[in-house]
């Protein structure tokens, strides 16, 4: 068992069947790879003895979403196997309502847009990529024989994301930005609006050289990104939302115009 993480999640709200936490910036939801830091997962196991049988992975007990290390914000996680089960099923079904605010470098233009760009893992192997909108085309000319239509498209539908925004105010180099995805991939919100030209704040894996140069000014230490709005049904049925608001150190850092 690793020690309880330096990053501990402040608890929002608390039921028999689920635990709504606010996870800070700099936790990891759950191991892999080469991590060996303590996880949320591992604070999971230490303080809920019992979770640790709740879900499909013993590495990610009652885990059912999570968020990216660098990010903060509302998780929901499952206390008993039938919520577990419930709470997947919304996940999947799309019906859980998952919001973000988040500050991106350059003035979008329009007030309100959708992404749609397929994600898949880069050549590089560590980080996501978005796939241009003619690569269905672009596959079919380079694998003629290799791949016919219909599996060029079930390939791209398994990697389809869907990503809203809707502009919440424009400063001189920056737009603050309300984010609602209809997916789930990886990296999603960063990897879009990175391919749109527009990098999060804060992001030192999807950036350019210019705004990986503006991040070690700004030394904000983590990605302009909250998930601060969530909401699903109970096992009653009933619906529940939860809110947070802007993080200080986020606040802290907006533009004063």
């Amino acid at each position: 068992m690793k020690p309880n993480p330096v990053f501990n999640p402040d608890i929002i709200a608390e039921t028999a069947d689920y635990l709504i936490i606010n996870k800070p910036a700099g936790l990891a939801v759950h191991g892999g790879g080469n991590l060996q830091e303590a996880t949320l997962a591992d604070w999971l196991i230490l303080n809920y003895p019992k979770i640790r049988k709740i879900g499909d992975d013993p590495a990610r007990p009652g885990l059912v979403h999570r968020l990216d290390k660098d990010v903060s914000g509302l998780m929901v996680i499952a206390k008993n196997q039938k919520s577990f089960n419930d709470l997947k099923e919304q996940f999947k079904d799309r019906s859980v309502n998952k919001e973000y605010t988040a500050l991106v470098y350059g003035r979008l233009a329009k007030d309100e847009g959708l992404i749609d760009f397929p994600i898949t893992r880069s050549r590089s192997g560590h980080k996501m990529a978005a796939l241009p909108a003619n690569t269905a085309e672009l596959l079919s000319r380079r694998h003629p024989r290799g791949r016919d239509q219909g599996n060029i498209e079930s390939w791209l539908k398994s990697r389809g994301a869907l990503t809203k925004f809707t502009v919440l105010k424009r400063f001189v180099n920056y737009t603050l930005l309300r984010v609602n995805i209809k997916t789930g991939r990886t990296h999603q919100i960063r990897v879009h609006f990175f391919a749109l030209g527009y990098p999060l704040v804060g992001d030192d894996l999807y950036n350019t050289k210019k705004t990986k140069e503006k991040n070690k000014k700004l030394a904000l230490n983590r990605v302009f990104l909250v998930a601060d709005h969530l909401s699903f049904r109970d096992l009653k049925g009933q619906k529940q939302h939860f809110s947070l608001p802007l993080p200080s150190e986020l606040a802290a850092v907006l533009p004063a115009h």
